[in-house]
């Protein structure tokens, strides 16, 4: 079966994927060679009256729920043309930290509109990738024949990959980042670029898309030293150093690796619960000058990480990485035989608290699988129009399906609502608007003032921190004014009548 590509970006209401929702969807599928395939893919989803954007991501997008409404299409829609025409047998997705993020919006819009949130990355020879640390590791190992961006941060000069900068650098300017079609035109060039300059590691890279690949590199059976690029790494060392695998993860497909430029012996003291300490300690602790956090990751195989083999590692790569690799293959040796740091480690990450329990029945796709005894109902409410979901009740085995059925109703065919349903609905959205609003409205108060350049009165510390944040990352659009107002018209708009 033959493969393609198809690059694909999403912009959203904000950064949550279990919650926020896609807002705009474009992707231009090409052949292997990179030439396109038919025309783009550019798509506006239609917002539903119980969300509340983030302000801030539609000041970063521009896109208004209003335009969503006019100009977009349902989510039910949407999933059945994504399935249909797009993730379409021997397709490889392909985006930029899209397994990150974009990858993650795609399953749980999947998920809530009753159709598979996995086989579109997986069945039927397709597959997804990630350039974004394809992009790392070319820029480390074999950056020639490619313009790398600098950024000054601090009175430094940093590297910085974002798809505006390595564009501009490279001559294919994106002159409309944050849309999301401009994005996947900017992606494709970024593609075109690593292939003609770096064609062995583009395919290699490529190859690494298939998790049993990955398996070969960075196992413990026998396990190597390799590079690995990732963005958990310094972007003073290209965000890319040499790891050893040291003990299988808590979660399949992935194994923990420790960061070689660091010495086994500088740790090897620490007891189970100090190491666990490092690997739970929140934001304010690991900003702190004197917190040294413990240099493991997990590396997992499903999630095209960027490996290569320790012998890709020239001595003008060592340099550029600031690596020694004499100091590497001491500390390779002295982590081997330090059997007693390896079990602490395995310990305190296998006893690493679970993340407080998502209550909200849409925030739970990853609770469990499915059962095989409602994938054939789950497949009836995705073929069903609004007259036949209107007499439709499955008798779900998983529990969380019922209710996922109604707001999947709600949000999509309202006509199936019968009357005591419409109430329901109208209760939960209200419950749900009004508790979303005082952050909503706050934000809308902190753009004004930035807009304005002004500080709010008041701010609590937290709220302080927050603000200047947020004024020192905002992209000051020249329509703020109408977004800010077009948000404030969408939130009346929704928001429940009270009796």
């Amino acid at each position: 079966m033959r493969n393609t590509f198809f690059f694909y970006d999403l912009e959203t209401s904000g950064l949550n994927p279990r919650f926020d929702r896609i807002m705009q969807f474009a992707g231009q599928r090409t052949d292997m060679d990179l030439n396109p395939i038919g025309e783009p893919v550019n798509l506006l989803v239609k917002m539903t009256d119980d969300t509340l954007p983030s302000p801030e991501a539609l000041m970063v997008t521009g896109i208004t729920p209003q335009q969503t409404l006019q100009d977009g299409i349902s989510e039910a829609e949407f999933s059945r043309m994504f399935l249909n025409e797009i993730a379409t047998a021997g397709t490889i997705m392909t985006g930029y930290n899209s397994v990150r993020f974009d990858d993650e919006f795609m399953r749980h819009f999947l998920w809530r509109n009753f159709r598979d949130p996995y086989e579109w990355s997986w069945a039927e020879t397709r597959s997804r990738w990630d350039l974004l640390d394809v992009v790392r590791l070319v820029r480390a190992l074999r950056p020639d024949g490619i313009k790398w961006p600098i950024i000054e941060k601090d009175g430094k000069k940093i590297a910085t990959n974002t798809l505006e900068s390595l564009a501009r650098e490279n001559d294919f300017e994106n002159k409309n980042a944050h849309d999301a079609l401009a994005d996947v035109e900017a992606l494709i060039g970024v593609a075109k670029l690593l292939k003609k300059e770096q064609p062995k590691v583009f395919d290699y890279l490529l190859n690494l898309r298939n998790k049993k690949e990955v398996m070969k590199l960075a196992n413990l059976d026998d396990p190597q030293s390799l590079v690995y690029a990732s963005g958990r790494y310094s972007a003073e060392f290209e965000k890319t150093t040499v790891v050893l695998p040291i003990a299988p993860s808590s979660k399949p497909n992935a194994v923990l690796v420790w960061d070689l430029r660091y010495l086994p012996a500088d740790f090897e003291n620490l007891t189970k619960d100090e190491i666990l300490a490092k690997i739970t300690a929140d934001y304010e602790t690991r900003i702190a000058k004197d917190f040294a956090p413990l240099p493991v990751k997990e590396l997992c195989y499903n999630k095209c990480p960027a490996v290569a083999p320790l012998g890709t590692l020239d001595d003008t790569a060592q340099k550029r990485l600031k690596l020694d690799i004499k100091q590497i293959e001491n500390n390779f040796n002295s982590l081997r035989k330090n059997r007693g740091l390896i079990d602490k480690i395995s310990t305190a990450w296998n006893d690493k608290p679970e993340f407080t329990p998502v209550k909200d029945i849409e925030g739970r796709l990853y609770d469990s699988f499915t059962p095989d005894a409602d994938k054939a109902r789950i497949r009836a409410v995705a073929a069903a129009d609004t007259e036949t979901l209107a007499d439709f009740n499955p008798n779900f085995v998983d529990e969380r399906l019922p209710e996922l059925l109604f707001r999947y109703k709600a949000r999509n065919f309202p006509k199936s609502l019968s009357q005591d349903e419409i109430g329901t609905w109208e209760k939960w959205r209200g419950e749900k608007l009004n508790k979303e609003l005082p952050d909503f409205v706050k934000k809308l108060a902190w753009l004004d003032a930035i807009l304005h350049n002004e500080t709010p009165k008041n701010l609590s510390k937290n709220d302080q921190k927050k603000f200047f944040a947020l004024k020192n990352w905002i992209p000051i659009k020249e329509n703020a004014e109408f977004l800010l107002q077009e948000m404030q018209l969408w939130a009346e708009s929704i928001m429940p009548i009270e009796d």
